[in-house]
């Protein structure tokens, strides 16, 4: 098996390493670091405040999020 050493600046260990973690599976069987920088990621998950369900959504949303007449309403009420 093949070797690459790399020389990676420590403000930049945090990329190169997001790369090379991201390259296709099986490319790559081990990354080893001699850095404090995590290794493994975290997965981004986007914040969520609850599911919108069918019946709240479009000419049923009394808030105005979605419904672009009931947002318009919000807006004159606010003038």
């Amino acid at each position: 098996m093949s070797e690459i050493k790399l020389t990676v600046d420590e403000k930049n260990i945090k990329i190169v390493l997001s790369i090379l973690n991201n390259l296709k599976s099986g490319l790559i069987s081990s990354i080893e670091t001699d850095s404090k920088a995590p290794t493994q990621e975290t997965q981004y998950k986007p914040q969520s405040k609850g599911v919108i369900y069918e019946h709240e959504s479009g000419e049923n949303d009394t808030k105005g999020k979605y419904s672009a007449s009931a947002y318009k309403e919000r807006l004159k009420r606010k003038h």
